[in-house]
């Protein structure tokens, strides 16, 4: 067996990303075939142990928060990295989920007896090494290692400075809990101590990482696409669209785009986009302006849609080109007045990131026309963009959402993190 190399931040970033793959992967060996029990219980402890050491976990949070408000980061980026007891007790209650959910590995995903009596089965396997690269997101940190561990594969973790201190914690935690269920902590690791070299270095690790994922913004995920010689999956910013119908019930219509946009600002399901029939715009767009109004959300919109937002109490501003293709992940919305649903689908059309879509209407074929015709990971029907999320749809947890139509699309969960392998069962049997 090879020497274990001491890790150390002043070890070269390449020298380092390859002594933690290596041990990453021969961690996941006996991963593979561990059972359900093992895994599960393994999870079970994680959780408990995040949740008896939320003080410190919050207090290197505080530490990420102070760092981040001296640097200017954005209230929905502060957000999404905040943590405190509540959100300590969900990220724990997620992995207890997880716990609960099938064991994809050995599952049966097809199988046949061919003519010659060959035995054919196609299993669900681990990935084997599986690696992170994300922004400002310590729930990620526990979401990515608890569905790697369930789905027999070893994580590697670059969190970024946002949360260095956040995550540093969480990932001792997670490797002190692992270690008591006397699996490997080489299992869950961070690479956070050798920065963007780190990353690069990890971009480069083809041959000992399987698969990469990157997570965050879109300069993040292109420079990861662009760079990664590790197979990718990608994930996408979420440039999201909730377009109200000119059958749509206003109310319902309300209630949809005031949560879409509001409920949780640094994420990529939140709604950025706001498009509106013109057969109701002139009762809607009122509403809805002074809705949110009350959530201090800033306006870009068309004339349209300024002229009848008027007297609202909304900040207003004409919408520029950019703004139709920006994720604010801030309490901006851009809005638009359509006259038909062609229109509508057109707008999403050359301004999607293919995230998540939303339409409201009480018109079936309208709601069939629009899921058939727009192109994106998730479609919704009278429902808020919100809900793409591994956990609201029963994932237990998500690595992601995927933008791509490759492996995986939408949420990621224990399914997404395997692949498969052929068993071939004879009896003797050559090819002629």
């Amino acid at each position: 067996m090879t020497e274990r190399i001491e890790l150390t931040p002043d070890l070269p970033a390449e020298d380092a990303i390859r002594e933690i793959a290596t041990r990453a992967k021969i961690a996941a060996r006996p991963l593979a075939t561990a059972t359900r029990a093992t895994k599960d219980q393994s999870l079970l402890q994680i959780a408990d142990a995040l949740e008896a050491a939320s003080a410190e976990i919050i207090e290197a949070n505080a530490r990420d928060l102070e760092r981040g408000r001296a640097k200017g980061t954005s209230a929905g980026l502060l957000d999404r990295l905040a943590l405190d007891e509540s959100r300590i007790h969900g990220i724990a209650e997620a992995l207890r989920q997880v716990a609960a959910l099938p064991d994809p590995v050995g599952e049966i995903v097809r199988g046949s007896t061919l003519a010659n009596g060959l035995r054919l089965k196609q299993l669900r396997v681990p990935m084997g090494v599986v690696g992170m690269i994300y922004e400002a997101r310590p729930n990620v940190t526990v979401d990515a290692a608890g569905l790697a561990l369930k789905s027999g594969n070893a994580v590697i973790l670059r969190g970024g400075s946002a949360a260095a201190a956040s995550n540093e914690v969480i990932v001792r935690v997670i490797g002190e809990a692992l270690a008591t269920q006397g699996l490997p902590k080489d299992l869950v690791q961070s690479i956070d101590p050798w920065g963007r070299e780190g990353a690069v270095a990890l971009m480069h690790a083809r041959g000992l990482v399987d698969v990469l994922v990157p997570r965050g913004g879109a300069g993040l995920i292109q420079t990861v696409i662009t760079e990664s010689t590790v197979p990718t999956i990608e994930t996408g910013t979420g440039n999201v669209h909730v377009y109200v119908d000119a059958a749509a019930d206003l109310e319902k219509a309300l209630n949809i785009v005031v949560n879409a946009k509001t409920h949780r600002l640094g994420v990529c399901n939140a709604a950025e986009n706001l498009l509106v029939h013109s057969a109701v715009a002139g009762e809607f767009v009122p509403r809805v302006a002074a809705a949110l109004a009350e959530h201090k959300v800033r306006l870009h919109t068309d004339g349209r849609f300024a002229s009848l937002a008027e007297g609202s109490g909304a900040e207003i501003s004409a919408a520029t080109e950019e703004d139709w293709d920006t994720e604010y992940l801030d309490l901006d919305i851009s809005c638009a007045i359509v006259d038909s649903l062609d229109e509508a689908i057109e707008h999403i059309r050359r301004h999607t990131s293919g995230h998540t879509e939303a339409i409201v209407t009480e018109h079936l074929g309208t709601s069939e026309r629009f899921v058939a015709e727009v192109d994106a990971a998730a479609v919704m029907v009278n429902a808020s963009t919100r809900f793409t999320d591994g956990g609201e749809f029963g994932l237990g947890a998500e690595l992601g959402i995927s933008t791509q139509k490759l492996h995986a699309r939408g949420p990621m969960g224990l399914a997404e993190l395997t692949t498969t392998k052929w068993v071939v069962n004879g009896d003797g049997h050559i090819r002629s």
